[in-house]
């Protein structure tokens, strides 16, 4: 069986002085695809930002390895030099900074050797696609998201952790933002954890494992089958039993 490629041990994470993630614990191999789910508020989305490193999520217990090593306190930049990639609920764009440049310029650092104009432009024109979108400035809320995953598939990292990343998006953009999640998945073979309360992405995806999280624990751990059930019934019964 293959060693985990993440694992989360009893992680305790506070924001300012607020606890929010009580004592976490999860395993992920390489290509398996998680869903994290939950009511809002949960910490679903602080579990996102402390395994990247964000400073404001300050780990106070417990541990996170990945690939091998012990990245709880690696700073963010290194841990996507390892592997890891994080895309946002509300994408932000960078003044001045086409998204092409800064993706050959991303590229260049995760693999460390100076990249020809003409292979970066064919890598990106098939991305570009498979997604339907043009690089020009001034992106939707819908562009801002595929332009994430058009990263993703660039970036091509060991586990890309996704955050919600069909919210403000209409049924087309879904669907097209999930055959490029699914294009990861069964062409780039990484590991996957979607964050999510809206399982209409999930769809068409194949899932191993499917997590609910609440008041900042995990309450129940299970397979694919779970998000069909939380789908026809939300979440009250788990809150009502937590494990």
């Amino acid at each position: 069986m293959a060693e985990n490629l993440l694992e989360v041990r009893n992680l305790v994470v506070n924001v300012e002085d607020k606890e929010i993630l009580h004592n976490i614990n999860l395993d992920i191999k390489p290509g398996e695809t998680h869903v994290l789910m939950g009511p809002n508020g949960a910490g679903k989305s602080t579990l996102g930002y402390a395994l990247m490193g964000n400073p404001k999520y300050t780990v106070k217990g417990g541990s996170i390895n990945f690939a091998g090593e012990d990245i709880t306190k690696l700073a963010v930049d290194k841990r996507a030099k390892a592997g890891l990639f994080l895309s946002f609920q509300n994408p932000l764009e960078v003044p001045g900074i086409s998204l092409s440049s800064f993706l050959k310029t991303a590229l260049e650092q995760q693999r460390g050797v100076r990249i020809k104009a003409w292979d970066f432009r064919k890598e990106l024109r098939q991305a570009m696609a498979l997604l339907q979108m043009d690089l020009n400035t001034g992106f939707s809320g819908g562009e801002k998201k595929k332009a994430e995953i058009l990263q993703l598939l660039m970036l091509n990292p060991k586990l890309a952790i996704l955050d919600e990343t069909d919210s403000g998006l209409d049924v087309d953009a879904v669907k097209i933002v999930s055959q490029g999640i699914k294009t990861f998945q069964e062409h780039r073979q990484g590991a996957l954890l979607i964050i999510t309360h809206n399982t209409k992405i999930l769809d068409a995806l194949h899932v191993d494992h499917t997590h609910i999280l609440a008041q900042g624990k995990i309450i129940k751990n299970a397979g694919p089958e779970l998000v069909d059930e939380v789908s026809k019934n939300g979440f009250e019964k788990f809150l009502q039993n937590k494990e």
